[in-house]
């Protein structure tokens, strides 16, 4: 019996010992061989996902639209679920990185515990899907977070905008009238001035006539005579395409600031001249205007009645307003100097040797010429014709119509001529002022007596200018042309007519103008072109 319980006992021992030797063997061959490691469940295999294996895992599409700027709320919710995703997949990247190295450890662990880690692989995945959930909250969290500082920057930008506008609406009346002025001024590039009609305009007139004494000749002020009927006054010109600007004293001085304007002409350009300074001071005394006349050497002579212009400069802008006396607007030189009665060289081609000495002064002129030129006036004044420095003998323009208009091309050519060396200056041509003798002429018992407004409602069409001499010389220059005759010649109830300062009857006035006037309407259209 002992020797059979021995044997059996022995064998016993045997197999314990052979299934210990096995088991080790087993654990050493696991340890060493991966192989092995295909026998896991598939939830572990993700265990041993690389990093290169998660790079791949994540598609393209993802990877732009997690670098991608956000900046609405559906994209927000797009990247959110993908890095929601991407969560998945990174959060067992922690435990791998911790159970690679463990390999390198003995273990003596069975089966039972490998199953132990599973479950705790499992326990890890949940704990991930939390942290992933936590994650998604935290994301959402953030876009809105993010989105609500762009909606405060997207409304804090508005209110700056508000701002800006209500600051700018401070000074709205102002900014809106310089845009209206702008505007026009746009306009007035291509306006065609001398196209439009009269209309009334109970604002008018500019200035008195009874008042402005310091400026304005007393045989030119119809207020001061016997005339009752000044509904002339309130006529105002407007352009048929345009509007014209409204003139102002203040705005025309800052315009001109350090700047001088010259009218050289004939005595309807005085009467320019006048109406200007009218204008511009509003009719009132300026005590502060200088009289500048001796730096254009415009002094009266020794037994002359005036002197040859006016010169006056508004300090207050440093701007010069003056008028140089030229009937023929050609330079006049006398034959003998030691001759009280000698005649005078009338230089057709040669402009006035005032205007070639100052003409480095002048910002603006404004040029005319035209009542002064027929037989009675150059027999009278003992002019004498005279081209390239000899006496004409051209027949072509032997006649005075010639002659005049041989004379306007060659000025306003000369002037053209010297635009280049003084880029500053602007220069007009002004068209002849029409007369309105009825009846005969200024000698010959001539008369304009109406004196109501018959060109109401009438509108002047034409595109070329009624003066054609003075439309065909500025053509291809560089001067300007102020076209009033047109408009002028429907405002016959204008004139000074019959009346004068002395109550007598004599010869009418049927050349120029009541001021305030017509040529007030021609400073208006001079101001909207500067």
């Amino acid at each position: 019996m002992k020797g059979t319980f021995f044997r059996l006992r022995g064998k016993e021992l045997s197999l314990i010992l052979i299934v210990l030797v096995c088991t080790t063997i087993f654990v050493w061959t696991w340890d060493r061989t991966p192989f092995l490691a295909t026998f896991l469940p598939p939830k572990s295999r993700f265990l041993w996902l690389s990093s290169d294996a998660f790079t791949n895992s994540v598609s393209p599409e993802s990877q732009i639209h997690i670098n991608k700027d956000i900046s609405t709320s559906a994209e927000n919710k797009t990247v959110n679920y993908q890095e929601g995703q991407l969560s998945n997949i990174l959060a067992p990247a922690g435990p791998v990185a911790e159970t690679i190295p463990d390999k390198r450890k003995e273990t003596t662990e069975s089966l039972a515990e490998g199953q132990a880690k599973d479950k705790h692989v499992v326990e890890a995945e949940k704990n991930s899907s939390a942290e992933n959930s936590t994650i998604l909250t935290k994301t959402e969290e953030n876009g809105k977070k993010n989105l609500g500082e762009k909606n405060s920057k997207l409304e804090k930008e508005s209110v700056d905008r508000r701002s800006s506008a209500d600051s700018a609406n401070l000074s709205s009346s102002e900014r809106i009238k310089a845009d209206e002025n702008s505007t026009m001024l746009e306009q007035n590039q291509a306006c065609n001035y001398a196209k439009g009609k009269w209309v009334v305009d109970d604002s008018r007139p500019l200035y008195s006539g009874a008042h402005c004494k310091q400026w304005l000749s007393q045989m030119w002020a119809c207020q001061l005579m016997q005339r009752t009927d000044f509904a002339y006054e309130r006529l105002r010109w407007q352009p048929k395409d345009c509007q014209m600007e409204e003139f102002e004293g203040s705005r025309f001085l800052t315009r001109m600031q350090d700047r001088t304007l010259a009218f050289i002409g004939d005595s309807l350009g005085r009467q320019q001249f006048q109406s200007l300074m009218c204008m511009v001071t509003g009719g009132k005394e300026r005590p502060d205007v200088e009289d500048v006349g001796k730096e254009y050497g415009l002094v009266k002579p020794r037994g002359a009645i005036r002197p040859n212009g006016w010169a006056y400069r508004f300090p207050s802008t440093n701007t010069t307003i003056l008028y140089y006396w030229s009937a023929c607007l050609c330079d006049l030189d006398p034959l003998n100097i030691t001759n009280p009665a000698t005649e005078y060289a009338m230089h057709l081609d040669r402009p006035p040797a005032f205007l070639r000495q100052y003409l480095h002064k002048f910002d603006v002129l404004v040029l005319n010429t035209g009542h002064h030129w027929n037989r009675g006036k150059l027999k009278a004044n003992r002019w004498v014709m005279h081209v390239g420095g000899m006496p004409n003998t051209n027949r072509k323009i032997a006649d005075i119509a010639g002659a005049k208009n041989f004379t306007i091309h060659s000025i306003v050519s000369w002037v053209s001529s010297q635009l280049p060396e003084h880029p500053r200056l602007k220069a007009f041509y002004r068209s002849i002022s029409p007369r309105h003798f009825v009846n005969g002429d200024w000698n010959t018992g001539g008369s304009c007596d109406n004196t109501t407004p018959m060109s109401i409602g009438k509108e002047v069409l034409q595109d070329e200018s009624s003066d054609y001499s003075a439309g065909s010389a500025v053509k291809g220059t560089g001067v300007k042309l102020l076209d009033i005759t047109a408009l002028s010649q429907v405002r016959d109830e204008g004139h000074i007519s019959q009346y004068s300062i002395t109550a007598s009857h004599g010869v009418q006035d049927c050349l120029h103008w009541c001021l305030p006037g017509v040529p007030d309407t021609w400073n208006e259209i001079l101001f909207a072109q500067l």
